[in-house]
């Protein structure tokens, strides 16, 4: 704060008339120092304005990339509602119809209730679950504001931590994520003050204390579920049997408890100093409650209370006379009105240019007060002149001066935003704004106004009213920090607390090290009030001190000042604080609080410290070093093993998304689509400023023409789990979640094909344990099954869970959908008419179960509604091993798939041998489509290696099913007689050939009819693709210091990369002379 109003202030000395001794050197005055440095922390902040505004200039001016024209194509879906009668908190019907396309409506109906009923969520099932393990793992939201409706920031939180969750209850952990809302003192206040000035024309200084809390009490009882049911809306798996208001009765207890003890330790103490102060709200708050907003310049911007708009963003130069001296002080400020309270005027001691001012005076123009000029070091001489005018009541680096000098304190500005009586009559009651023109004009009046420049500034705006901040003289209490941030750090530093990302670790560091005792008085009636009396003692005229004590209790407090001042309890009158907590105090609270500290409970018992704290970065300050300095200092342990931070949801533009620039989405408005014509309806209910509103208008008619789709809640989950969350901020498209909502159809459509080959399948499906993949592509898509779930277990672990995402869609649409499930309706489809092929349809049809059944379990954290739905329908083909009465009824019970599991369905040459096929398969595709050919099955020559002549003759059925052809003939330059169908004659002449890799190529002959030109063409293309590529690659072998720098598997990758480019170029033009050898000849 004192960096905020200092860069505004420089101060000029000068003396004026005949023979007047100069009291400072007459070269002109160097630039203020300041100014350099003002830039230098100015640019960054200027760089985001400027990013900012071409952000808003792409949108209104319709700058934007085709990728982003096309984002949201869609078309509605059609809406299939589950319409069977289920009674609240009863099992869903699943052996009703399967429909034939996926809906969201249909699938996340009914499920939430049952889960909640039957109380899955709850801790204590765990001593049901046959895979129960001793673990314990626990957590609690970071608990929304009651004011409040979620959005995507919410909605990430919510995705990311019941991912977590669901995986350990699914492990066999006890698990225990509580639910909880926070009382939110400052919003909660404000937002019943506006509805009863709507409703009842009152005001709250209307109402008395205790009927204005019966008012928010009852607002509360009417909207304090709406944050819940949202929650329940995403299938957030909370335990509702233990959720926590912050202003509970049990809560409120551990609240006072906590003031209390640290009170009676010495970290709580009561002081008069500067706090940052909301005239708006008539409170003070806290530093990290302070927003800064840079000004390049002149600015005129809204301020609370005020109808015309104020200016900010300039500098006020006046004069003050020398007592004794026929001379002036020139003083510039960029808050003139606060000049009403200035003291003093200071320099450094050493300062040659003021060493005949020292012990001199200034004379003030209205109050006739005369002004020291005071020497201290603090004065920095390179800022302006090296003079500085002392408000001690109104600026923090002042209020140092004043107590190192002994300098009064004279307040100008109420705490209501007016001018004190301290001003005189003429000021006295005028708004703090208003008064500063007055001021100004009073000075020209006098000539003693020196003029106005443009000046750039750093303004404190508070983050809860839009306020400007001013710094005020206010007796409050305090919580001592310094001791219990030291811990905080070091608990770091010894890996008790880890933070992840790992680089969160300095800045928790920077800030703990340099970290202002913490102001926790909050002038409220919402909220705790603080546990504090103060004490009238008998026979006492006046105090000439405060007396106060504090206590769990009135009865307790005045036990307490009984013994501190000796007077008999009865004796003396106690006045309880009528100020209220911090809500950031309660909330440092909640991680202990919530377990029923200062009880020691059995939840207390079992469940502290949490596992796990997971929360937004933005909140490291705010909430995360809070909840570790009170819980270490109350508890003696920390409150959690780890922190894991996520970072900032941006709209697709990069813009933060925040109801000031009205780029807020609901999460619910994704869940189940919104029309554009709402979603600008509540553009209009918002309080934004004019080119804010413009930008978000257009934006959202840009963005989503036709509103936005419904996509459903394991869309959006899975959508936000995709995002790399630790690091980089997250751009979420609407569009990206449209195509989650494409993968939920895929699921669905999969389920449906499995469901209809299980029914028609004779044979029941074997165990897991039963199930020995045989064939080549069972084998394969085992294995992979294999490696999916261990990619899915180290990413967990690693809370990598956008890899975890990207494997298991991977392994759902590109293996099992793309590759197997194609591969194996051949086998599906043979008459079971030979030993054989029952066999093989068995083993396909148990091995389809299995990787369906394993992969939704995997998918169970991140998508519950359609894995839930899905699993049950696969239920009655369960085998029976599996299917006994002491298993789980839901999917979000059953045991998390692990690699151990899987071992014997681990296949490695499989998978790597098969990638080989994957690339002939794509070269077979683009011969085919070279040559126009769709319905056609042509025959194709390989000419390879023996070994991968091999990996071709072990997998050739899945080459000629996924290629379309309908015969590989397979040529071996180096060796024919590897299996006697090799054929030992290479592929005929004029044949178009596709490059594989340097040692494999495929041939398709070219049959009368094909369209030369476009083979022509598409050759062109594909030349010109590939020889930039090449040429890049030479460039950078040909560097000077390749060899020295570029490490040898590097190299040897180039040159095999270079190799297969050049040897594909060659073929390319092989071809080209060969088809235009072809339309010389026709």
């Amino acid at each position: 704060m004192a960096q905020m109003w200092r860069a505004g202030r420089v101060l000029a000395v000068r003396l004026g008339g005949r023979g007047a001794a100069r009291l400072c050197s007459g070269t002109p005055p160097k630039p203020p120092a300041s100014s350099a440095a003002s830039l230098l922390s100015f640019r960054p902040q200027s760089q985001k304005q400027r990013r900012r505004r071409e952000r808003e200039e792409a949108i209104l001016t319709g700058q934007h990339s085709p990728a982003e024209d096309g984002a949201l194509n869609w078309t509605e879906k059609q809406r299939i509602e589950y319409t069977a009668h289920t009674a609240p908190g009863s099992k869903k019907d699943t052996s009703l119809p399967f429909p034939s396309s996926y809906s969201p409506e249909y699938v996340e109906s009914s499920w939430y209730q049952w889960w909640e009923k039957e109380g899955f969520f709850s801790p204590e099932q765990h001593e049901r679950l046959p895979h129960a393990l001793d673990q314990t793992f626990s957590l609690c939201i970071p608990p929304p504001n009651v004011t409040g409706s979620l959005h995507l920031g919410h909605a990430l939180t919510v995705a990311v931590e019941d991912a977590l969750v669901r995986w350990r209850r699914m492990q066999g952990h006890r698990v225990l994520w509580v639910p909880g809302c926070d009382h939110a003192g400052i919003a909660t206040q404000t937002v019943v003050e506006r509805r009863l000035l709507r409703l009842a024309g009152k005001r709250r200084q209307d109402f008395t204390r205790q009927e204005f809390l019966r008012e928010v009490w009852k607002w509360k009882n009417e909207r304090g579920e709406e944050i819940y049911q949202q929650l329940r809306s995403l299938g957030a798996s909370l335990d509702w049997s233990r959720a926590c208001f912050t202003m509970d009765p049990t809560f409120s207890r551990a609240v006072t408890e906590a003031f209390v003890r640290l009170g009676d330790s010495g970290r709580i103490y009561r002081s008069e100093a500067l706090v940052n102060w909301s005239c708006a709200l008539e409170s003070a708050i806290s530093d990290i409650e302070v927003d800064s907003k840079d000004l390049s310049g002149p600015t005129l911007l809204s301020v609370p209370g005020y109808d015309n708009r104020v200016e900010f963003g300039t500098m006020l130069t006046f004069a003050y006379a020398i007592e004794g001296h026929d001379g002036e002080v020139a003083v510039s400020t960029t808050r003139p009105e606060t000049m009403l309270g200035d003291v003093a005027v200071a320099v450094h001691p050493d300062d040659p240019r003021y060493q005949a001012a020292h012990g001199k005076q200034c004379r003030h123009p209205f109050t006739d007060r005369l002004l020291p000029i005071i020497t201290d070091p603090l004065v920095d001489m390179e800022l302006g002149t090296g003079a500085v005018k002392v408000t001690p009541a109104h600026d923090h680096t002042d209020f140092l001066l004043s107590q190192r000098h002994s300098l009064p304190r004279l307040t100008v500005i109420g705490g209501d935003g007016n001018m004190t009586a301290a001003c005189g009559q003429w000021l006295q009651g005028v708004k703090r704004f208003d008064a500063r023109q007055m001021v100004v004009d009073a000075l020209v009046e006098r000539k003693l106004f020196r003029g106005k420049r443009n000046h750039a500034m750093t303004l404190p705006i508070c983050s809860r009213s839009g306020d400007i901040i001013e710094p005020l003289l206010k007796k409050q209490w305090f919580i001592s920090c310094d001791e219990m941030a030291k811990k905080a750090i070091q608990a770091v530093e010894d890996r008790q607390l880890q933070i992840v990302p790992h680089y969160y670790s300095k800045t928790w560091r920077n800030w703990l090290s340099n970290i202002s005792d913490w102001c926790i008085s909050r002038q409220l009636w919402w909220g705790h009030q603080i546990p504090a009396y103060q004490v009238q003692l008998p026979d006492s005229t006046h105090i000439q001190e405060e007396r106060w004590v504090w206590g769990r209790s009135e009865d307790e407090a005045r036990q307490r000042a009984a013994v501190k001042y000796g007077v008999k309890p009865e004796d003396m009158t106690l006045t309880q604080d009528p100020d209220v907590l911090d809500t950031w105090f309660s909330s440092g609270l909640f991680p202990f609080a919530m377990l029923g500290w200062p009880e020691q409970t059995p939840d207390l018992q079992r469940f502290y410290p949490n596992s796990l704290l997971e929360t937004g970065s933005d909140l490291i300050f705010f909430w995360v070093a809070r909840m570790v300095m009170l819980g270490t200092e109350l508890t003696g342990q920390l409150p959690f093993e780890q922190v894991l931070f996520h970072s900032m949801v941006r709209d697709k533009h990069g813009r933060k998304m925040s109801k000031s620039l009205g780029n807020v989405i609901d999460p619910l408005d994704v869940i189940h689509g919104v029309s554009l014509e709402r979603l600008q309806e509540k553009v209009q209910e918002g309080n934004l400023e004019p080119r804010e509103h413009l930008v978000s208008m257009e934006a959202q008619r840009k963005d989503f023409p036709k509103g936005i789709p419904q996509c459903g809640t394991d869309a959006l989950r899975f959508a936000l789990c995709s995002h790399k969350m630790q690091g980089e901020d997250i751009s979420l498209s609407i569009s990206q979640v449209l195509s989650c909502r494409h993968f939920c159809n895929k699921m669905w459509q999969t389920l449906r094909f499995t469901l209809g080959v299980l029914e028609d399948n004779t044979t029941p499906v074997m165990t897991l344990e039963q199930t020995v993949a045989v064939g080549s592509m069972e084998r394969w898509i085992c294995s992979r099954l294999y490696s999916t779930v261990l990619q899915c277990e180290q990413a967990l672990q690693a809370y990598e869970l956008h890899t975890a995402t990207s494997a298991l869609y991977s392994f759902w649409v590109h293996s099992l959908c793309d590759v197997y499930m194609e591969c194996v309706k051949p086998v599906l489809a043979l008459q079971p008419d030979t030993k054989q092929s029952v066999r093989a349809q068995q083993e396909a049809s148990s091995v389809l179960y299995h990787c369906v059944s394993m992969s939704l379990a995997l998918l169970s954290p991140f998508m519950p509604f359609i894995t839930e739905e899905l699993w049950q329908r696969l239920q009655p083909f369960s085998p029976v091993a599996t299917a006994a009465a002491a298993a789980p009824p839901t999917l979000c019970l059953q045991p998390y798939p692990n690699s151990s599991q899987l071992a014997h369905w681990h296949f490695p040459d499989e998978e790597r041998d098969f990638l080989l096929v994957q690339e002939v398969i794509r070269a077979a595709r683009s011969l085919r489509a070279q040559c126009g050919l769709t319905k056609e099955k042509p025959a194709m020559w390989a000419v390879s290696s023996p070994s991968q002549a091999q990996v071709l003759l072990h997998f050739g059925s899945a080459v000629w099913t996924l290629s379309r052809i309908s015969n590989l003939h397979i040529y071996c330059p180096d060796g024919a007689d590897i299996h006697p169908t090799v054929l030992s004659t290479p592929p005929p002449k004029g044949s178009l050939v596709a490059v594989v890799d340097h040692t494999c190529q495929l041939h398709l002959h070219i049959q009368s009819g094909v369209d030369v030109n476009r083979q022509v063409e598409h050759l062109s293309l594909r030349r010109d693709k590939l020889l930039p590529k090449l040429e890049k690659l030479l460039h950078r072998q040909q560097a000077p210091d390749y060899q020295s720098k570029v490490p040898a598997h590097v190299r040897e990758q180039t040159d095999t990369k270079m190799s297969a480019l050049q040897q594909e170029v060659n073929t390319i033009e092989e071809q080209l002379k060969l088809l235009q050898e072809t339309q010389t000849a026709e």
